[in-house]
This record gives C-alpha cells, sequence and structure tokens, in this order.
C-alpha cells in the first residue's frame, strides 16, 4: 500500500494540540499550503513560529503556500477578480508544487497544513487534495478529534452535504462521460435553462458558474443559512435562488464528478 499524504487545518487549537495531532499519526514533515503562512487571530501558527517550534519536535517546516496556495500572483489565474481553481491547477507553479509534494511523500510521512477545521471548507480538499488523488496519491485527512477521514469518505461526505448522492450515482451510467452542457446545447431547452440561471446568479460565463458553484459548495459545508425574504449570497433573493438550485442540478452534477471523482 502506497504512503499516504495527510492533511491538517490548524484551526484555533493550541500549537501543542497541533503537534499531538500531527505526532499521533508520525508525521515527519509539514507542507503549509497557506497563501499567506500568518494568522492574526492565532499567531501561534505564523511561519516563524512553526519554523522554530516544529523541527527541535522532529517535524520539518516546509512552504509552498507560492505553489500550493489558493491565491496566486499571476493575473491570469483570475476571472473577473476571483480566483480560478481550474486556472490555477494549470500553472507551473502548482505543478510544480504537486510534483514536490508526492516525490517527498516516497521516503516521509507528510503532511499538508491549511487554516479550516473541516478538509471540505477548505482549498487543501477542493483543489489540492483532489489533483494529487487524480495522479494516485492516496489522500487522509486529520480531523478535529486525531481520526482519519479518507478522500473518498469526504467526497461522499460532501455529496451528502449538497443532498446529491443519490442524484449523482443515479444519474452516473447514462451521463459520466457527457457534460450537462453538451447535452443541454443539443437542446433548446437546456440551454435556455442554463442561459437563464447564468444570468440569474450574475455568472457571465460557465468558467464563472462553476467557480459560483466551489462557493454554493464552501456555504453548504459551513452550514450558513438565509432567513426567507432575506437576499442571499450573489445578490439574488433566497426563492431565486432555490430556484436556480433545482434548474441546475444536472449542471452540478456533471461539474462534480468532473472536478471531484
Amino acid at each position: 500500500m502506497s504512503r499516504p499524504i495527510f492533511t491538517i487545518g490548524h484551526s484555533t487549537h493550541p500549537l501543542e494540540r497541533l503537534l499531538e495531532l500531527l505526532q499521533q499519526h508520525g508525521v515527519l514533515a509539514l507542507y503549509d499550503v497557506r497563501s499567506s503562512p500568518y494568522s492574526a487571530m492565532n499567531p501561534q501558527f505564523n511561519r516563524d513560529v512553526l519554523q522554530s517550534t516544529l523541527p527541535p519536535q522532529g517535524i520539518e517546516y516546509v512552504f509552498l503556500g507560492r505553489e500550493l496556495g489558493a491565491r496566486s500572483d499571476d493575473p491570469a489565474c483570475y476571472v473577473n477578480g476571483r480566483v480560478s481553481y481550474e486556472r490555477l491547477a494549470q500553472t507551473e507553479a502548482f505543478q510544480r508544487g504537486l510534483n514536490e509534494v508526492l516525490e517527498a511523500a516516497k521516503s516521509r510521512r507528510l503532511a499538508l497544513m491549511c487554516a479550516e477545521k473541516d478538509p471540505l471548507a477548505c482549498h487543501r480538499t477542493i483543489l489540492v487534495s483532489r489533483h494529487l488523488a487524480a495522479r494516485g496519491a492516496r489522500i487522509e485527512h486529520i480531523l478535529d478529534d486525531g481520526s482519519l477521514e479518507s478522500h473518498e469518505r469526504a467526497i461522499r461526505r460532501l455529496l451528502r452535504l449538497l443532498k446529491m448522492e443519490h442524484d449523482l450515482f443515479r444519474t452516473r451510467e447514462r451521463s459520466s462521460r457527457t457534460p450537462t452542457c453538451a447535452r443541454a446545447s443539443a437542446s433548446g431547452t437546456g440551454r435556455r435553462n442554463l442561459v437563464w440561471m447564468m444570468s440569474c446568479n450574475g455568472a457571465t460565463s460557465r468558467e464563472d458558474f462553476h467557480h459560483r458553484l466551489h462557493q454554493e459548495i464552501r456555504r453548504s459545508v459551513l452550514h450558513r443559512s438565509y432567513p426567507r425574504g432575506r437576499r442571499a449570497a450573489g445578490g439574488y433573493s433566497t426563492q431565486q435562488y432555490l430556484t436556480i438550485g433545482r434548474f441546475c442540478q444536472e449542471e452540478r452534477l456533471a461539474f462534480f464528478r468532473q472536478e471531484y471523482l
């Protein structure tokens, strides 16, 4: 069995708790994938603190935020002022970061660290782990209580949170290889629905629409809700948000298959 690559979120733990979790799983190197390795709320996880604290405990500290962080200095990675994970993942720096992690994992147990407690709310899962898994890596997420959640189980948990699990596997056979937009293009109704829901939530392109789906995933994981009648995220009403959700379920499923499985 291949050596696993762990991920962990420092959350609001005291530094001692982070050390306990890493030592519990025999982690010998911590790869920091935060774009900015500093925290005003949790200064115990600032880069300089970790650089001085981890090595005496037998844990190497490596900063990879420039390569695998959720933000980029490259303007080409942004669409309408927001980072595009799809574009970010195609950059030379990101691929270089993946290569470094995969090579290091051959000889030692390492963990990727970011800030969020729940791996589903963090780019270490949504972005980095997804691409590592696509290249054959075995990913294990260290949870708050010290238990492990495999990347496959995490994705299934995400499906349940989004109430997509039944529909995903019900439609997998008939549409696993055909993007929904391609099927919609053959149907006037499908195309009109896609254009309509994109215009409703302010999306200007399919890529922008997919970016907004990333945000929807994040909101679902963080259990955010909007009272009836209040304006929800994106500037549209709660009722519009729910209507868009019904119309775009097929598109979300195709996107999820393409991006996460």
